[in-house]
């Protein structure tokens, strides 16, 4: 599942033209591709996979800070065996919550959720 995320954001990324601005991802733009019907949808065509494909390179990327001894003051532990499907939720309820996020780019916001969920040093 996580190389099928990450062929869709390398997909996506490679459909998007060099220097477009769309390949910034706004906390309203990410919030927009989360979000789901009240049967847990999508309601942008493909938007799921593109989520869970943005906040799997948040996690992979704070992982390779952590390797390297870096990892920022917002230091997150997400457990190995939790699924897509619950980081999207997380982060969904979290850009539900918190809109000073959509202006501006998506990472920190996605870093934020899950911190409130998965901060290390706490089970």
């Amino acid at each position: 599942m996580r190389n099928f995320i990450l062929t869709s954001l390398f997909l996506f990324l490679c459909l998007v033209p060099a220097g477009a601005e769309a390949a910034r991802f706004s906390g309203a733009y990410l919030y927009q591709l989360c979000q789901m019907d009240k049967d847990g949808k999508e309601i942008v065509k493909g938007g799921h996979a593109v989520c869970q494909a943005y906040i799997a390179g948040v996690i992979d990327y704070h992982t390779v800070l952590q390797s390297m001894k870096i990892a920022p003051k917002l230091d997150i532990c997400v457990p190995e065996k939790t699924g897509s499907a619950t980081l999207h939720a997380v982060v969904l309820r979290y850009l539900e919550k918190n809109n000073t996020h959509d202006g501006f780019v998506a990472a920190p916001a996605v870093t934020m959720a899950l911190y409130e969920k998965y901060p290390c040093g706490k089970k």
